[in-house]
Order: structure tokens, then C-alpha cells, then sequence
């Protein structure tokens, strides 16, 4: 046996007490840890002490612990940097310190303007006969020149793409415009659909401020929260934005080697840190997501490990977690290697989940069906133990 290694910590995503997938499930796949989020709390307000003991209560009263804040969402105004940034900043930094009073110091948070991950199917059929989320550049074409009307919309697209989706839009039904306009505003489960004049509006705000202003205000931010975490004992970590490039006009500034790069070296502090999510960077036909771990390894305090495969177009669905494009073999491995520098074990969870057996029959969040994610965690179970020889 190989005692070099500690054992990653195994998380799972729910939703809070309404989540289809109890916690009795998360036992019985094997997750110790939980990775959860106050859904209830209006983005910007704080979330009271009150609150999150009682979410922490029935975690550690299923035999579980909460391992992990996903998320803590950034208000928009804090992104845009408006005039009451600093109000809606001063709240995050009591969240933050209620979170750490509770012995939560572990937050996930993301920093894409407007909307969260972003698909244009949520059900495409695996040649199994599972569901996977899916990303199309024709289907987000159609959304962004026929239902969202953006000005200038044609331009972020190959004359490839405009023609494909200008054929398909003919063919499509209003019921299926509705389905695509609701899966790309879809944002997470258990919040509002966007709207698409508030969308439309956001999208001209952006404009202005462009890739290096909002570069520039997650630095702010960043900033202004630093001496609560460091204090606190808090780890913040920056979920790569997904898809990583720009969509819909929306610059993006988690994405690349290169965007973690500036961020870790704007605010090189040991609370600024980054969630490794392998599908999002996956996406990136440019990204090495291999490359990026070995780049950032000592700032990751949180993984996301899920696999994707991309056709010639970039277009992508979610595959099995050691299927697709990235090497879930190589990046387990460095993982471990990290982990066993570490007196506190890096959580991970798995990342989504086809939609397969009985779960088919039911109504789940997208992406977080319960046996698709007890397959991946199983699978990445396996390969962790094969990788260190730790049983």
C-alpha cells in the first residue's frame, strides 16, 4: 500500500431541502461532504447566522458534513461596479464573516456577467439512450440573432455557423424557440429566469465596461473583501466561467491560463483561490486543462471533475466523467499529488451527470440527477484509488 497519499474529500451538490435528491442519497453514494448554497437569500442580501446553522443542522444531522459554500453569489452592482458596489460589498463581507462563524470557510463563486453556466439542451440523447447538458453554437446563434435580437449579433459568428442556424430557425416551431430561450436563461436551479430585455440591457452595460473593466472589478472586489478572509480563515474560490469565451457580447475573465495568471498575480494573497472545474476549461478548444492545474495547483481548494466532448465547431456535451476530451487520468493523478502537500484535503465533487435508469422517469435540477453523479463519483472513486494505491 502506498501511505504517501491522503485521500481526497468526496462532496456532492444539493440544493437545500427541496432538492429532489435527499441527503439519505448522498450517504448511500458514498459523499462525506456537502456543497450547498442559501437558493433562498436574494443575491446581494446577507445571508443571517440564523440561517446558515440551520442549514448546517440538517447537514450534520444526516450524518454529513457542509464542506463547501456554492455559491455565495456576487450581486451584479459589485460586477458592473455601480455606485452601490460598496453597500452590496459590505454585505458579502458579512456573509462571509457569519459563514466563517458557523465553520464554513470554504466558498465557490463565480464572476460571468448576468448569466450562470450556460447550455442550449438539456436533454440531448446519449447513444445509451442517458441525457446529457449540451452546448450548441448553432442553437445559441439562433437564440442570440432571432430571439434575443442582439444588435450586431452576426458578427461573432462563421458564415458556417449564420448559415446552419438560419436554415434551422426556419424549421423550428414556437414551442421549440420557447425551449431554447428558457434553457439559455436558465441559469441555476432553484433561481429566476433572466429576462430578455433585462438580458438586452446588461448586455450594453457590458459593452462599455468590456474584458479588462470587469477584470478590474473582480480585482476590486477581491480587494475589498481580503482582509475579512484572511482574518476569517476564508478561501475563495473562482469557478472558471462556462462556457470559457465570450457569448451573447458578454466578455469573460475566467477562462484561460492566462486570465488565472492575472488574477492570482492582481491579488496574490493566499485567500485568492480557484475552483478547478475540468469541464468548463475542458470547453476551451485552447485550454490545457492540465496545464492550467499544474499552473495554479497551490491556489486549488475546491474541484469540479466532469468531462466533455467537442465537435469541429467547438459545440460540446457533457460526456462520461472518464470519457471525452480531458485526460480525467492525468488530472486525477496531479490532483492527488497536490492533495498530498496538503493537511486538509481538497474537496471534489462530481461535476453534473447524464441523466440515466430510473432517474429518466424523474423531475431533477439539470445536471444534478442522482445516478448519473453516483456513476461519476464511483468512476472517480476508482481511478483516485487506482492512481495512489491509498485504500
Amino acid at each position: 500500500m502506498n501511505t504517501k497519499y491522503n485521500k481526497l474529500e468526496q462532496t456532492w451538490r444539493w440544493y437545500g431541502p427541496n432538492d429532489p435528491v435527499s441527503l439519505q442519497d448522498v450517504k448511500q453514494a458514498g459523499a462525506t461532504g456537502i456543497v450547498t448554497a442559501l437558493h433562498h437569500i436574494a443575491h446581494g442580501d446577507i445571508w443571517p447566522l440564523a440561517d446558515i446553522l440551520e442549514r448546517k443542522a440538517i447537514i450534520e444531522n444526516a450524518g454529513l458534513t457542509w464542506s463547501v459554500v456554492e455559491s455565495v453569489p456576487v450581486h451584479e452592482a459589485i460586477k458592473t461596479r455601480r455606485a452601490d458596489a460598496d453597500q452590496f460589498i459590505e454585505n458579502y463581507k458579512t456573509s462571509l464573516k457569519n459563514l466563517a462563524q458557523a465553520g464554513i470557510k470554504t466558498i465557490c463563486y463565480n464572476f460571468m456577467p448576468v448569466l450562470d453556466w450556460t447550455r442550449t439542451q438539456l436533454d440531448l440523447e446519449m447513444t445509451d439512450g442517458s441525457k446529457a447538458l449540451y452546448f450548441n453554437w448553432i442553437d445559441l446563434a439562433i437564440f442570440d440573432i432571432y430571439i434575443l435580437k442582439r444588435d450586431d449579433a452576426k458578427a461573432d459568428y462563421s458564415a458556417s455557423i449564420l448559415k446552419r442556424a438560419e436554415d434551422k430557425f426556419v424549421t423550428l416551431n414556437q414551442s421549440q424557440l420557447d425551449d431554447l430561450r428558457i434553457n439559455v436563461l436558465m441559469g441555476i436551479p432553484n433561481e429566476k429566469e433572466i429576462e430578455l430585455e433585462t438580458l438586452r440591457n446588461s448586455i450594453k452595460e457590458y459593452k462599455i465596461i468590456g474584458t479588462q473593466g470587469l477584470k478590474e472589478n473582480l480585482f476590486y472586489f477581491l480587494s475589498a473583501i481580503a482582509d475579512v478572509c484572511t482574518k476569517e480563515g476564508i478561501k475563495m474560490t473562482i469557478h472558471p466561467d462556462d462556457p470559457p469565451y465570450p457569448i451573447l457580447g458578454l466578455p469573460r475573465i475566467a477562462s484561460s491560463l492566462a486570465d488565472f495568471n492575472d488574477l492570482l498575480l492582481a491579488v496574490d494573497q493566499p485567500f485568492n483561490g480557484v475552483c478547478f472545474c475540468t469541464g468548463s476549461l475542458g470547453a476551451g478548444v485552447n485550454n490545457d486543462a492540465l496545464e492550467i492545474f499544474e499552473a495554479v495547483k497551490s491556489r486549488v481548494y475546491f474541484a469540479h471533475l466532469r468531462n466533455v466532448a467537442k465537435d469541429e465547431d467547438g459545440s460540446f456535451y457533457e460526456a462520461d466523467h472518464l470519457g471525452g476530451d480531458v485526460n480525467m487520468y492525468e488530472i486525477m493523478k496531479a490532483l492527488s499529488e497536490e492533495n498530498a502537500t496538503r493537511t486538509i484535503a481538497i474537496p471534489f465533487r462530481p461535476d453534473h451527470g447524464h441523466q440515466m435508469l430510473d432517474d429518466i422517469q424523474k423531475q431533477s435540477n439539470p445536471g444534478y440527477s442522482a445516478i448519473g453523479r453516483l456513476r461519476g463519483l464511483a468512476e472517480l472513486r476508482g481511478l483516485e484509488l487506482g492512481v495512489t494505491g491509498n485504500y
